[in-house]
């Protein structure tokens, strides 16, 4: 099984943003010696939930780092963009790369993030269906045209497609109108864990149905990938103790991020499924939610193995930016010694 590294470059305010992303990106740098598959990076703009707002400049600087590793987003939130410079930055990090990149792709949440960007959340759903529609033909022919929204005329990209893309575009998934949609466009689903397992699986069953509609019964799915928050320790105490620490900081974060205590979050239309999610600044943290895969070693590789069982994906991407730097390395550390050389034997049929 593919087994990636992804940096979130959460900050928890305590240290100078210069700082911060040094010591951040250095822990990227590192990933390829420590034998992981790829290196992804997320996109977040205007609070501390995400210190990287263009992933695709940072993986440039990463492929000229790295020899080996795929470089993924994780995800490139394509409302935002212009569809047509997106491809042509997609097209020349993977010709700078020699063919590593990995493009994950999402619609955003974050009413916040909409503003600051002047796209109307609203018609979120409508875009993002129009941009992957048009990125995905142009990173196959290198030709861009037509869309009902920005009426794109007929151009040639260049640098041409190195080669295809097909088997290597993920998106996230999270509600469960978004599997079937991604089935439609031809692209593999990425599952982020803030649901049940079980629901995760009926989402993936809606997804391979879809695609059989869409691309025919012969036209084999991809096998998903999930990124999870890893906090692994020789002592499950000590697990569980971070485990508690990276939740109370994250989920503060993330709240004033994504509003999720303003009374209207998940009212936005096409948000609906995320009203559930819905909470207060300050909850009562008795203990590591569910979204934490953490404990000791062997703990953490029977929880993976769980979704394996569920998911049978393809790739895992671990996350161990949130914590504290002290924390983070020694979890790091404890993954890469005792559960990645599993991981890696579990079988799979990566697509990228």
């Amino acid at each position: 099984m593919h087994v990636g590294y992804e940096a979130s470059f959460q900050s928890d305010g305590h240290l100078p943003d210069d700082e911060f992303v040094r010591r951040a990106m250095d822990y990227c740098l590192r990933a390829e010696s420590l034998g992981f598959d790829s290196i992804w990076l997320t996109e977040h703009h205007f609070s501390d939930y995400g210190l990287i707002g263009d992933p695709l400049q940072a993986l440039s600087y990463l492929a000229g780092r790295t020899e080996r590793v795929r470089l993924g987003t994780a995800v490139l939130v394509l409302p935002w963009h212009d569809p047509v410079r997106v491809a042509e930055q997609v097209l020349l990090a993977d010709h700078l790369s020699g063919g590593r990149i990995v493009p994950g792709i999402g619609r955003g949440l974050s009413k916040s993030e909409y503003e600051g960007m002047r796209v109307p959340i609203e018609q979120s759903r409508a875009i993002f269906q129009e941009h992957a529609e048009l990125l995905l033909g142009a990173l196959e022919d290198g030709m861009v045209a037509g869309g009902e929204r920005i009426a794109q005329p007929a151009r040639e990209l260049r640098p041409r497609p190195l080669k295809s893309f097909r088997g290597r575009v993920l998106s996230a998934s999270v509600s469960p109108a978004s599997a079937p949609l991604m089935a439609k466009l031809g692209v593999g689903l990425m599952f982020v864990i803030v649901k049940p397992v079980e629901l995760m699986r009926v989402d993936l069953e809606n997804y391979r149905t879809a695609w059989r509609e869409e691309h025919g019964a012969d036209d084999v799915p991809p096998q998903p990938t999930l990124s999870a928050v890893v906090v692994v320790d020789e002592s499950a105490d000590r697990a569980h103790h971070v485990a508690m620490k990276y939740e109370r900081s994250s989920h503060r974060i993330a709240v004033d991020h994504y509003g999720m205590a303003d009374p209207d979050f998940g009212d936005v239309p096409g948000y609906e499924y995320y009203r559930r999610m819905r909470t207060t600044t300050a909850p009562v943290v008795t203990n590591p939610p569910a979204t934490v895969i953490h404990g000791t070693p062997q703990q953490v590789l029977e929880r993976l193995y769980e979704y394996k069982r569920h998911l049978d994906m393809q790739a895992l991407l671990t996350i161990f930016h949130g914590l504290p730097f002290e924390d983070g390395e020694r979890s790091l550390r404890c993954f890469v010694d005792r559960c990645l050389p599993e991981l890696r034997s579990w079988p799979a049929q990566p697509t990228f």
